[in-house]
């Protein structure tokens, strides 16, 4: 049996699977590794504080995005059927901010921590998921939602829009 992006996007939910193992491994890679990331032995605990507020942007827009899902009664796991196509703040600046929180959470947690390891883990985490959920998630909406959908994506960004 062919899998069939018009039920469901994928069968597995591959982001959260993707952030947490990348962020174990980043943890683990630390604490085996000698390493560490050279811009908090310069900025001390000030680099620290930036990555904090990374983080907390990152929980934000993760925040955010649900609470929105929620009004607008959209299905939030990446692994079922979408329920609505929800384009309001904070989905007008990116047609992702979950996973944009979450890749948020990993580059901050690297200045926060001190802990080089979350850098690659971030971008190795940025490509998969683009991969394994994103791109099945878009060919799933365009069949859900056709021109709703195209006009969305040709006006909103995959990742981030910068320009506000």
């Amino acid at each position: 049996m062919s899998f069939d992006f018009a039920t469901v996007p994928n069968r597995v939910p591959w982001p959260p699977i993707i952030y947490l193992t990348s962020g174990l491994l980043a943890v683990l890679l630390a604490h085996i590794s000698t390493w560490s990331c050279w811009l908090a032995h310069r900025g001390g605990h000030l680099v620290s504080l930036m990555g904090v507020a990374v983080m907390l942007i990152g929980v934000i827009s993760d925040v955010a995005a649900m609470l929105a899902m929620r009004r607008h009664r959209a299905n939030i796991l990446p692994h079922r059927a979408a329920t609505a196509l929800v384009t309001t703040w904070p989905f007008s600046w990116s047609r992702n901010p979950i996973y944009f929180g979450n890749l948020l959470l990993l580059i901050g947690a690297g200045f926060a921590f001190n802990n080089i390891w979350f850098f690659p883990a971030a971008l190795c985490s940025y490509g998969l998921v683009t991969i394994l959920a994103i791109k099945r998630e878009e060919a799933h909406l365009a069949y859900k939602f056709g021109s709703l959908w195209m006009s969305y994506a040709q006006s909103t960004p995959r990742w981030i829009n910068l320009s506000f």
